[in-house]
């Protein structure tokens, strides 16, 4: 890379490209004002601005930036940086706190018209710098941006995902795995079954899909190839129809007005795995069941038992701490208890039933044999 060199904020222009905006559904005619309202809104630029305003902004980092055939620059790293700076001279729509605005003075303004930067030729030129900052570095961007980076490498500057991983200081293989859920979306817009646009929410929850296909369930609905086959086309066709579904349970669709069955990660996508794990319990979530119900139904009998007398269990233990407290003598929280006490009682004595009747049939088995 070349040495810096100062220019102007105005020259220089925000990165559609840009992978850490790329789930908020930026193209290339996105225009920079809502570049700069998305990375003021999802990317903390306030906190930045605030910090530029209080301590100046620091020039110990050149922005890293790459010549337009129509004039000016665009910033390859720094755009939260160059966002800043453009909204401290022109804050446009964005509604700064008077905290900030109190401290924007004509001193500070002029002292960051000019940033330093450092020019490149290209954008392979900046590869390895970025992605080990970004990818598995000091500064990380979401799992999306980082797919979308991994790809972008491997796909336009062919360079193989294990020279990516070694550069990155990948070690547990996320970078394939990453690609491997990337090549998936993009597979299903390329085949017309989903598309980006019609997510519910106004961002791709990424590591919902490349977290799911590493698991067994989702696997085995998909068919889907391996993460280090490195396919661009992982879910064979005769799974389109399953990879559409999967996507619309992951995130919904607004065509259809289908809300995603994916509340939270965690425990909602490992239920959804073992949902897939059940062909009764698919084919209910198929149809249209909740995934509640659609757990519930792949759920064996045995793991269903032990649930609910564990939460029987925990429920008593609780009730007995705020006996002292809770109870005033209400006759019928006395009956109910007494109900308790009764089915309790059943309970255990069919299972000591089954218990000592497994155990002659095992001796039993060992006299025969």
């Amino acid at each position: 890379m070349s040495d810096p060199k100062l220019i102007r904020y105005d020259e220089i222009h925000l990165d559609f490209r840009n992978p850490r905006i790329s789930e908020f559904g930026v193209t290339d005619s996105t225009l920079e004002k809502d570049l700069l309202g998305i990375l003021w809104t999802e990317m903390s630029v306030n906190e930045l601005i605030y910090s530029i305003v209080s301590n100046g902004f620091w020039d110990y980092e050149p922005l890293i930036i790459l010549s337009r055939a129509e004039g000016g620059y665009t910033v390859i790293e720094g755009n939260r940086r160059v966002a800043a700076i453009k909204i401290l001279h022109d804050n446009g729509n964005i509604a700064m706190p008077n905290h900030i605005l109190d401290k924007i003075t004509p001193t500070l303004l002029n002292e960051i018209t000019e940033l330093p930067c450092i020019e490149i030729s290209s954008r392979k030129e900046a590869w390895k710098y970025v992605g080990f900052k970004h990818v598995n570095g000091p500064s990380k961007w979401g799992s999306y941006a980082k797919a979308k980076y991994i790809a972008e490498i491997h796909n336009d500057y062919e360079i193989p995902l294990e020279v990516i991983a070694y550069q990155i200081g990948d070690t547990n293989n996320t970078a394939q795995k990453l690609y491997q859920g990337l090549m998936v979306l993009e597979q299903a817009e390329r085949e017309g079954i989903y598309s980006l646009q019609d997510i519910q929410s106004n961002r791709l929850y990424f590591s919902h899909l490349y977290t799911g296909l590493q698991r067994e369930g989702i696997q085995g609905y998909l068919n889907v190839k391996e993460a280090k086959d490195e396919s661009p086309t992982p879910v064979p066709g005769d799974r389109l129809e399953n990879l559409r579904r999967l996507l619309v349970w992951l995130y919904g669709s607004k065509e259809d007005d289908i809300q995603p069955v994916i509340r939270s990660q965690n425990p909602d996508l490992k239920h959804l795995d073992e949902v897939l794990q059940s062909r009764d319990a698919t084919m209910a979530m198929a149809s249209g069941e909740s995934l509640d119900y659609s757990f519930e139904l792949s759920r064996s009998n045995e793991a269903l038992f032990e649930e609910n007398l564990l939460s029987a269990k925990r429920g008593l233990q609780k009730a007995r701490a705020y006996l002292t407290t809770g109870y005033k003598g209400e006759e019928n929280l006395l009956k109910n208890a007494g109900t308790v006490a009764n089915i309790a009682d059943d309970l255990y004595s069919e299972m000591a039933r089954i218990t000592q009747e497994l155990a002659k049939q095992g001796r039993k088995k060992r006299i025969s044999e």
